[in-house]
Order: structure tokens, then C-alpha cells, then sequence
């Protein structure tokens, strides 16, 4: 499959589910963040998230990983 056949199966697929504003890149900013979120506890670092998204540049993974203010106000009543 071209990547852009990869699109446009996705689209196809959200659109039949009724999912407005999903995309395939949608999902890769949820694996993302996910994985971001969740590597330390594997014992990596972002370098690996970096490698996993196949991203040249760390500041590309970083833009890529959305925030979640209830994770910040936990870290900041664990402080």
C-alpha cells in the first residue's frame, strides 16, 4: 500500500464510523502521546518515542504530543 492509500483507507473507514475529525495522522499524535507518556515506566527516553514515530528531529516528536492539564495538576500536588 502507498502511504497515500494508507490515508485515504482510513478516512474511508472513520467516515463509515461515524467519526468526524479523525485521521490517520490523528492516531499517530495518539500513539505519540501515548507512547510518550508511558516510556519512562519502560525505562526509555523521548529519543526512543523519536525513533518509534521514525521523526528526524526530537522537536518534530515534541510537537506531536499533546498535553493533559489533570497529569499536571497530579505532578504538582505530588511535589
Amino acid at each position: 500500500m502507498t502511504p497515500k492509500a494508507v490515508v485515504n483507507w482510513f478516512t474511508a473507514a472513520y467516515r463509515q464510523a461515524g467519526l468526524a475529525g479523525c485521521s490517520s495522522h490523528s492516531d499517530r499524535r495518539t500513539f505519540i502521546t501515548k507512547a510518550a507518556r508511558l516510556i519512562a515506566k519502560a525505562g526509555g527516553s523521548l529519543r526512543d518515542v523519536q525513533q518509534l514515530a521514525d521523526h528526524r528531529s526530537i522537536e518534530t516528536t515534541q510537537a506531536y504530543i499533546d498535553g493533559d492539564a489533570e497529569i499536571q495538576r497530579r505532578i504538582i500536588r505530588t511535589m
